[in-house]
């Protein structure tokens, strides 16, 4: 797919730190309970830390207990890029990625039991995104 954000990896590369680069240029994931939003309340707009899309909003921040911020909606539908991803053997997960540069954010997955309007927990790595608080 083409991404209204197109970069060379060297520009990447330049661009992030490696932690950064690693999650959102080659799907990793930061451990759980490590990232500086995982329990966060503050009001604001997450964007993508590689092209500053917005792609969620922190009233649908919830808490999942699962070591990672969690999102019950994006921003906009066209916000993030839903992939099948089966790199895990036995364990097929949805992939959320920037739908601007294609960065890799983390997984979606529904059917959970939340009590949220959706019943999706948005998995998202707190490196591959950054909070714009709202003052006011």
């Amino acid at each position: 797919m083409g991404y209204k954000v197109e970069k060379s990896d060297e520009e990447w590369r330049s661009e992030l730190t490696p932690e950064e680069y690693h999650v959102l240029r080659e799907a990793g994931t930061e451990r759980p309970f490590t990232g500086e939003y995982n329990e966060t309340k503050t009001v604001g707009i997450y964007t993508c830390r590689g092209c500053g899309t917005e792609l969620f909003r922190s009233g649908t921040k919830f808490e999942s207990h699962c070591g990672w911020p969690s999102f019950y909606d994006p921003a906009d539908s066209d916000a993030v890029e839903l992939l099948p991803d089966n790199s895990l053997p036995g364990r097929p997960r949805t992939e959320v990625r920037c739908a601007t540069c294609g960065g890799h954010l983390g997984h979606v997955f529904e059917g959970e039991g939340y009590d949220t309007p959706t019943d999706q927990r948005y998995c998202i790595n707190s490196i591959a995104i950054r909070l714009e608080p709202v003052v006011g």
